[in-house]
C-alpha cells in the first residue's frame, strides 16, 4: 500500500501541517480525525487495514489531515466568535491547499469526505458548504450542532458553520440543486447518545429533498472497532 508524509507552512494557518496519503489512485478521500486528532489517528487506530483491499486495488486514496481543534472549537480561552473563525481558516486549508495538492496527485474528479464523532461534524459542513466539490460524506457517529461549542454565541461565522442552524433554513435553488447530488451516509448506534439529533437531521435533510441514508447500528457503535466496519461497508466495496 501506498504511504506519503507531507508537511509545510501552511499561509491559510500561518504554522506548520502535517498530513499522511494512503493508496496510489481511486476516489479521492478527505479524512477528519476525532476531537483534537492527529493526521495519523486512522492509521494508529485501523482503519487502514479495514479498508486494505480499496486502498490496495486503486480504489480508494485517503488524504489524513491534522487538525485545529484545540485552536479552533475546543479553544474555550479564545472567544466563540474567535473560535470560528479560526476553523475558516482550517477550511481556507483544506480548500486552498490540501484539496490541490490531492487533485495534483490524483487527477480522479470523485471526492469523498469522511469522519467519526467530531470528524463527522468537519465531514458534513465541509460538505454543505461546499458542495460543488464534494460528491459523498460518511459522518459516522456525528453530531451536527456545534452550539455547545460556541457557548451559545451566534455570529455568522458561528452560524454558517453550524449544520444543524443553517440547513433548515437554506432555500436557494442552485444551493438546494447542489446539495441533493450529495449521497449522504449517517451510520450511528441506537444506544448513541447523538441518535436522536441524527434521526432529526436526517429528516431535515429529506425535507430539503437532500436523499440521505440513515443507517442505525444495534448498540452503542461509537468506537473505532465499529467505524472500521462502516468504513469496509459503506466505503470499501463489501457487504
Amino acid at each position: 500500500m501506498h504511504r506519503e508524509y507531507r508537511r509545510w507552512f501552511s499561509p491559510s494557518l500561518g504554522r506548520n501541517m502535517e498530513l499522511l496519503i494512503f493508496g496510489h489512485a481511486g476516489a479521492r478521500v478527505l479524512v477528519f480525525p476525532t476531537s483534537m486528532g492527529k493526521y495519523f489517528e486512522w492509521e494508529d487506530r485501523g482503519m487502514m487495514w479495514a479498508l486494505g483491499e480499496a486502498l490496495g486495488r486503486g480504489w480508494l486514496q485517503m488524504v489524513c489531515v491534522d487538525s485545529v481543534d484545540a485552536e479552533s472549537w475546543y479553544a474555550r480561552w479564545a472567544h466563540p466568535g474567535g473560535r470560528a473563525w479560526r476553523h475558516v481558516q482550517y477550511e481556507n486549508y483544506l480548500l486552498d491547499e490540501v484539496l490541490p495538492l490531492s487533485h495534483y496527485l490524483n487527477p480522479n474528479p470523485f471526492l469523498i469526505v469522511t469522519g467519526a464523532s467530531f470528524g463527522a461534524y468537519h465531514a458534513m459542513n465541509f460538505a454543505l458548504r461546499y458542495p460543488e466539490v464534494t460528491d459523498r460524506v460518511l459522518a459516522m457517529s456525528g453530531l451536527f450542532d456545534i452550539s455547545p461549542w460556541a457557548d451559545g454565541y451566534i455570529n455568522d461565522t458561528v452560524y454558517f458553520n453550524n449544520p444543524a442552524l443553517y440547513l433548515p433554513n437554506e432555500n436557494d435553488p442552485r444551493r438546494l440543486s447542489q446539495l441533493q447530488r450529495l449521497d449522504i451516509i449517517l451510520p450511528i448506534g441506537r444506544d448513541d447518545p447523538n441518535i436522536g439529533h441524527n434521526r432529526w437531521f436526517s429528516g431535515q435533510l429529506w425535507g430539503k429533498g437532500i436523499g440521505n441514508a440513515l443507517r442505525e447500528w444495534e448498540g452503542w457503535s461509537h468506537d473505532w472497532p465499529y467505524w472500521q466496519q462502516m468504513v469496509r461497508l459503506y466505503m470499501g466495496g463489501h457487504d
